[in-house]
Formats: C-alpha cells, sequence, structure tokens
C-alpha cells in the first residue's frame, strides 16, 4: 500500500514539508534512521486521502499521536500509563517542542505498532482510546 508522508530530516533534524509517496517499507526505513537519533515527527496519510491523517511525534521511548479525521476534527490518542499522567514531556511537533501530560504519551513501539495499523488498514481508531480536542 502506498502511503504519503513527510517527516523530519535524519541529516538535519528538520522538519521537511517535502511530502513523499512510498510503499510502508521506505517510511519504516525512516523511521527507524529518526529513532537512531532519538526523536522525530512524521505525518502521514494514505496515498490518494486527504484524511484521516495522523502526526507522530516522539523523544526517546515517548510519543503522542494525533489523529485528524477532516481539518476541523482532531483527536489526540489516549496514554498507555507508561507516564504518570501529570508528569509533563516534551515532544516534537514538526520543528518545535511542545508539551503533553503523561495522560496522551504512549511507548513509541505502540505508537508505530498504530501507524503500520493504519497503513495497512486505512483504520486509525482504536475505540475508547482518542480524546477529541
Amino acid at each position: 500500500m502506498l502511503v504519503s508522508w513527510t517527516a523530519t530530516d535524519p541529516g538535519s533534524r528538520q522538519f521537511s514539508a517535502t511530502e513523499r509517496t512510498t510503499h510502508i517499507a521506505d517510511l519504516a526505513d525512516h523511521f527507524t534512521a529518526l529513532r537512531s537519533h532519538g526523536q522525530g515527527y512524521l505525518e502521514i496519510r494514505l496515498h490518494g486521502d486527504a484524511f484521516p491523517l495522523l502526526t507522530l511525534g516522539f523523544l526517546n521511548d515517548q510519543a503522542v499521536i494525533h489523529l485528524f479525521d477532516t481539518a476541523e476534527k482532531q483527536s489526540l490518542l489516549i496514554g498507555d500509563g507508561t507516564t504518570p499522567t501529570d508528569t509533563d514531556v516534551h515532544v516534537p511537533i514538526m520543528d518545535d517542542l511542545a508539551v503533553f501530560s503523561g495522560a496522551n504519551i504512549v511507548a513509541v513501539d505502540r505508537a508505530w505498532a498504530l501507524i503500520r495499523h493504519f497503513t495497512q488498514t486505512g483504520t486509525p481508531r482504536e475505540p475508547g482510546a482518542w480524546r477529541e480536542l
């Protein structure tokens, strides 16, 4: 399946807004390169569809995922308990570090598994796991 995506560039460590359309394997390779640097940000959608769009920001083993169902409707994945809810965590969103509470932090491996599920099925949702913003 083809996916369209933008991401942090592993070399410059800056967000590149240049969209690529590739097979999931190329996106996985890019994600692996970002993981080797310990942080990154990606925006992923199925090729040919504007929505849904998933974003993944991560720093070390802590990640945040946003779901954009439309340009006006977005949700945040509820945390998986890996970080205490009263802890503030800084996660890259494009080129800035944004602060999220532990209530919205998931393990980066779980975040990547959700991205893979989305690219294989076209379904980003886990019932009850999202909080609409």
